[in-house]
């Protein structure tokens, strides 16, 4: 079953500028299924999962490139790095928009090798899961979000979000297996993601010596998703040392699997905190590593408000990321424990965003928005994101926004 990804439009953009086009994601968001999708027959396929396909790359790049000539689309390209130099010869000789589209999911080592051999040749894309409206196949494509823009859908297209079955699609997650496929075994899949991908691509590129403790620390940061990060903490939790949990963070930041939310700072004071906010970007891996059983338990739970924010976090990232734009994303905390869940800065003003699991929302709710004034730079249309049936005003400059438009 395919849905059409809101990234189709760019890609497409991107191929007819670029020689090179490399889609990078964890694994099992839709990366190869999308690019087959968009090549059809005019494109030659081949996998480096393929054991003799991968061998025959490494061992005698040039003869690979003369059986697979572009324009070719070569899916998994960071098993065999020795193809990028000889991809950038190919390109040099006869550039041409669109010769190779190239997918990878080892994000740190796949940009490494691009770096180094595909400066300026390549556009590099960048695809999470599959998004609400992308799921349902519903509404328009996603654009990137915008407290009060034209971007959010009419109300007359939106079928307003209920409890249950909004939980339900938190629960089960975003990866295409999952979320298109409901008799799909939720704990099955998630069990076998993380001992097939998670721990071999990530464990392996992280250099991990002591399974059960990398596997403590991904359980650790997904129990700590929607809050400050604190390293030494997460770190004690999975037994190792401050620098290895940094290490094996970055890892988990680079693979697609976690999103640091960094502070916005300001010259104009000292009295902002400068630790970053921690988000698993799929909020179905993070249910099953902090072991949620159902939707119900997960919604009523400890976790709740914070799966809540994670999820509403992973889909305005999505809207920008798929749209090819950098998300333009921080947060706002003082020391005095004002804080906005998210900045979007847009034309050098800031656009506050609160998120709440509220059906209810009040004035009392964007109340520290008006923090932002003393920071001395422009501040547009302010929302809420939450659980109300239909958007409403709830001042002169911030309006509750139904979290099924987003």
């Amino acid at each position: 079953m395919y849905r059409t990804r809101t990234l189709e439009a760019y890609l497409k953009k991107a191929s007819r500028q670029f020689p090179v086009l490399v889609v990078t994601g964890p694994r099992q968001v839709g990366k190869s299924t999308l690019l087959k999708h968009l090549a059809g027959h005019r494109r030659t396929v081949v996998t480096l999962d393929d054991p003799l396909a991968c061998d025959l790359a490494r061992v005698d790049p040039a003869l690979f490139l003369q059986r697979f000539p572009p324009p070719v689309l070569i899916d998994e390209i960071q098993y065999a790095p020795q193809l990028l130099p000889h991809v950038k010869m190919l390109v040099d000789s006869m550039p041409a928009p669109g010769m190779f589209w190239l997918t990878g999911s080892q994000h740190f080592h796949l940009m490494k090798g691009i770096s180094e051999s595909l400066a300026g040749r390549v556009g590099v894309v960048q695809l999470a899961g599959l998004s609400a409206k992308e799921a349902d196949g519903s509404g328009p494509r996603a654009r990137p979000f915008l407290p009060g823009n034209a971007g959010l859908r009419p109300a007359r297209s939106v079928s307003p979000v209920t409890l249950g079955p909004l939980y339900r699609r938190i629960w089960r997650g975003g990866y295409p297996a999952i979320a298109l496929h409901p008799r799909m075994d939720w704990s099955l899949f998630h069990g076998s993601y993380v001992q097939t991908y998670v721990q071999r691509d990530v464990r392996d590129l992280a250099r991990v010596g002591d399974e059960a403790a990398f596997l403590r620390f991904l359980r650790g940061a997904a129990a700590r998703t929607g809050q400050m990060l604190n390293l030494t903490d997460l770190a004690g939790a999975a037994g190792v040392a401050v620098n290895t949990a940094r290490s094996w963070l970055s890892i988990l930041q680079t693979s697609g699997l976690v999103y640091l939310l960094e502070p916005y700072h300001s010259n104009l004071t000292s009295r902002l905190v400068k630790t970053p906010k921690l988000y698993f970007l799929d909020t179905g891996l993070c249910a099953y590593l902090t072991e949620w059983s159902s939707p119900s338990t997960l919604e009523a739970g400890a976790m709740s408000g914070a799966i809540f924010e994670t999820y509403v976090m992973a889909e305005l990232l999505k809207g920008y990321w798929h749209n090819g734009q950098r998300a333009p994303f921080f947060f706002y905390r003082d020391k005095d424990a004002r804080e906005i869940d998210l900045l979007i800065l847009r034309d050098g003003a800031l656009h506050p965003v609160e998120i709440k699991k509220t059906a209810s929302p009040g004035r009392f709710d964007v109340a520290h928005f008006a923090t932002l004034k003393r920071l001395g730079v422009p501040v547009g249309a302010g929302g809420l994101v939450c659980l109300c049936a239909q958007a409403m005003p709830l001042t002169e400059f911030a309006t509750a926004i139904p979290v099924g438009t987003i």
